[in-house]
Formats: structure tokens, C-alpha cells, sequence
């Protein structure tokens, strides 16, 4: 059913998040303006009932007044995005950071707005590339008035009510069950999903540490070296098991304590690639574990899961190599114990 609200909204980035969020307010009945240096990803969806624009003067200049422009833009591209739109819009205008930009950073560009009387609003974005479909949990920042104006863009991005069951003995009012959430001033909605993609981090490090240590349960039945510089395994017998990690995960899924999405989507992958050779196990970070922990260490709060981590993500890298030839060498000097290869 469409909104009875419909809104008029323009997006400033067409990746994969941000053509999606177009696809899902158009289905609701919102009216979307947007661009893109992608003049393809601007012509695609064009197609598909939206308002191109070619410029960013064009796309405010087809935005009705006030205006609300929606920033879906790597964090190292807003600032610079953010200063020419800013030079474009009047008073009582919105801007919608939805990236994954630093929290601080938000502080200032809502003070950097504010003698224009321009609201920047941060929003906390997560769903990933299934949110088309399943909506998008949002976290936002910013003042009351005009996150209360935008209500319908983000009703209508959000999974709604019933994406889950309600939670017992709640009985709190407000949109949290519709799955968005005002969370504060300025800065708020980023630092809410910025330690949200912390947790993500931990997360991800437990399941995958978890289904590694399965796929190794046969590691009795392999032969090891025999010196030295290999530890030996002393019950080779208590490891002999060979058991299938994509119908573990599977299992899981379904009533298991720690069932949960991204199981889901370890399933998934898991059934497509058994052994997942196409993958290096090179894990990148986009900056939010990080700011996370630092938030953690200025806040004196305990964050070793998050931390740990944070910092396997370096390693999978590579990052740590330097240190583990210093280690290697330091064994070498002090006991003249020689480096054993690494696998191929």
C-alpha cells in the first residue's frame, strides 16, 4: 500500500545502497530527483520513474522548497559534496547524511549549517544490499523538527512493524518496532550505527572463528610434522570428526540460541562455495570498528571482543607481517630456531 504522505526527496549517490533506497521510496509513492558522476546509474534509474538531474545545481534546482537532499557518499567524499550543496540550498532545507560518516564530524557540519539555518540530519543506515526488500533499519540525528517532517521518507525506508515480533513486556511508544529511531542531536544516528557496526564486527569474528573451528575438527586424522617447531597434537583421536560446515550453519539457522541474519547469510554462501576458494580472506574496514573502539577507550568501557576483532581484520590484511618477522627473527636469535615455510 503506498504512502498517504507522499514526499519529494533528491538522492546524491547511486551505488548500491543508494539506488535501492530511490527503488523503495518510488515504490511507496515518493517522488525522487537524483545524481550521480555514474550517468549511467542516473539514465537506470530514470528508467524506472525517477527525475534526473545533471548537476547538483539541477537536482536542487528540481527540488521543491524545502528541500530535502539525501547524501549517499563514501565518508571521505561528503565534506567536499556537502560544500558545494550548501552554496545551493536556502533556509529550512535538509540535508540527510545516510553513510557511514564519523559521528564528530556530523557535530561540526550541523554547526557549519546552522548560521544558514540549513538542518543537517545523520542517519545510520544498515541493510545492506537486501534492504530493497527488507527495509533498512535507520538511526538517526539530528533536531526534532525536521526529522519529524521527513517521518514519511523514513517510515517508508524502514522494514516496519512487522518485521519482527514484538518485543514482550515493551511498552514504550515511539517508532522503534517500525525499525527507525530518532536518536538524538547532531552526531547521534552515526554514533548509534557506528557502534552497531562494532558489534557487527564481533559478530561476524565469533560465527566464522566458530565454522573454522569445525572445519578443522579432523585435524587428527591429518599427518603433522614431527619436530621442534611444530607443537604436537597430543589426542589425535579427539579430532577425527569430518563434519559438513554449510549443513552446520545450516542447522543453526533454525532454532539455534545464536540463529541470527548473518548466519543466514553464512548459509548462503556456504552452499553456493563449500570451501569458499574464491574468496582470499582479506577482511577491509570502513572506519566504524575503529571509531568504536576509540569511543570505547575514551568512554573507559571494556571492548575487548570489538578490539580483538578490529584488529584480526588488520591481519587478514597482512598488517601484522613486519611483527611476525620481527617475532620469527627474534626465536632465531635467541634459540636458533629455524623458520619453518608457510603453506602455498
Amino acid at each position: 500500500m503506498a504512502t498517504d504522505t507522499p514526499m519529494q526527496l533528491g538522492m546524491i549517490g547511486l551505488g548500491r545502497m543508494g539506488a535501492n533506497l530511490v527503488r523503495r521510496l518510488m515504490g511507496d509513492g515518493h517522488h525522487c530527483v537524483v545524481y550521480d558522476l555514474n550517468e549511467s546509474a542516473v539514465r537506470e534509474l530514470e528508467g524506472e520513474g525517477a527525475v534526473a538531474a545533471g548537476t547538483l545545481g539541477d537536482l536542487v534546482a528540481k527540488l521543491e522548497r524545502p528541500r530535502a537532499a539525501w547524501l549517499m557518499l563514501p565518508a571521505a567524499v561528503v565534506q567536499p559534496t556537502l560544500d558545494q550543496l550548501t552554496e545551493l540550498l536556502d533556509p529550512d532545507d535538509a540535508v540527510i547524511d545516510g553513510g557511514n560518516s564519523y559521528y564528530r564530524d556530523d557535530i561540526t557540519r550541523a554547526a557549519q549549517l546552522a548560521p544558514r539555518r540549513i538542518h543537517y540530519l545523520d542517519c545510520g543506515t544498515s541493510g545492506g544490499v537486501w534492504g530493497l526488500d527488507r527495509g533498512y533499519c535507520l538511526m538517526i540525528g539530528g533536531e526534532p523538527e525536521p526529522v519529524a517532517r521527513l517521518d514519511p521518507i523514513f517510515r517508508t525506508i524502514a522494514p516496519g512493524v512487522g518485521s519482527a515480533e514484538p518485543t514482550p513486556g515493551r511498552h514504550a511508544n515511539g517508532t522503534a518496532p517500525d525499525g527507525y529511531l530518532h536518536c538524538g542531536p547532531s552526531g547521534a544516528g552515526h554514533f548509534v550505527k557506528m557502534v552497531h557496526n562494532g558489534v557487527e564486527y564481533g559478530m561476524m569474528a565469533a560465527i566464522a572463528e566458530g565454522l573454522s573451528i569445525i572445519e578443522h575438527a579432523d585435524a587428527g586424522r591429518r599427518k603433522r610434522t614431527a619436530d621442534a617447531e611444530t607443537a604436537p597434537l597430543r589426542e589425535p583421536e579427539a579430532y577425527q570428526y569430518e563434519i559438513d560446515v554449510g549443513e552446520v550453519a545450516e542447522v543453526w539457522r533454525r532454532g539455534s540460541v545464536v540463529g541470527s541474519w548473518l548466519v543466514d547469510l553464512a548459509a548462503d554462501a556456504l552452499a553456493r562455495s563449500p570451501k569458499l576458494e574464491e574468496f582470499t580472506g582479506r577482511v577491509s574496514d570502513s572506519g566504524e570498528g575503529r571509531w568504536t573502539v576509540l569511543a570505547a577507550v575514551d568512554e573507559g568501557v571494556p571492548a575487548a571482543v570489538i578490539s580483538t576483532a578490529l584488529t584480526d581484520r588488520f591481519q587478514s590484511r597482512g598488517l601484522g607481517e613486519f611483527a611476525d618477522r620481527v617475532l620469527s627473527a627474534m626465536r632465531s636469535e635467541f634459540g636458533g630456531h629455524a623458520e619453518k615455510r608457510s603453506r602455498p
